[in-house]
């Protein structure tokens, strides 16, 4: 028997057919699929999180109220704090609440569309107004979390020139609450801002 003599690239063309590495449009179309994957991923990540977010930002500021009292010339006042006495923590929640349900309604079309190995984002369009969407709420949440933080640093500072103190100190659980939910509120319109930027990025590769 003559045994078939093979050059040094024969040999490494065939090892390489053996080891299906030479399939390169293949491996580049799996490459893209797993970054699409990933990219996918870590969009439902930032709406599962923003979700979360809008919510806590919600129950901190419904549940802040408490009842104390103050001295004003030495005499003794009560004091009742409720949300609800603010227009600016009204708006701070409703706010959030369309957060919170927009973020979902997305996590949930992009969750089934990821379970059945679609994309999360469908079309240009789609893209489009989610980008319009994640725009207009980060921007609202902008506005609500400026307002109500002008409101509590009046409540932790007082008014110069006036008997009016600082009413953070008998009210402290209350300024708590509302402090923490200015900055899960904030944080709702940071996660949003990155998913804006996600949907841009997007936009330039399709």
């Amino acid at each position: 028997m003559v045994s078939e003599q093979r050059t040094p690239e024969e040999s490494k063309v065939e090892t390489l057919e053996s080891s299906g590495t030479i399939s390169g449009p293949l491996v580049g179309a799996a490459a893209g699929r797993r970054r699409r994957r990933r990219s996918d991923a870590i969009h439902l990540v930032m709406r599962a999180l923003c979700v979360a977010s809008s919510v806590v930002a919600i129950s901190l500021m419904v549940t802040a109220k408490e009842s104390s009292s103050v001295s004003i010339y030495g005499f003794l006042f009560p004091l009742h704090s409720n949300w609800s006495f603010s227009q600016s923590y009204q708006f701070l929640v409703g706010v959030c609440a369309a957060v919170a349900a927009h973020s979902l309604l997305q996590l949930l079309i992009g969750t089934s569309r990821f379970l059945r190995m679609s994309s999360v984002i469908p079309s240009r369009n789609h893209a489009w107004l989610i980008f319009a969407g994640d725009q207009a709420f980060a921007y609202a949440l902008m506005s609500a979390g400026s307002a109500a933080s002008g409101v509590t640093n009046l409540n932790r500072t007082g008014i110069r020139h006036t008997a009016l103190p600082n009413f953070c100190k008998p009210l402290h659980k209350f300024c708590d609450h509302v402090a923490l939910s200015i900055a899960f509120t904030f944080t709702s319109c940071f996660l949003l801002a990155t998913s804006a930027v996600q949907d841009v990025m997007w936009l330039s590769q399709h």
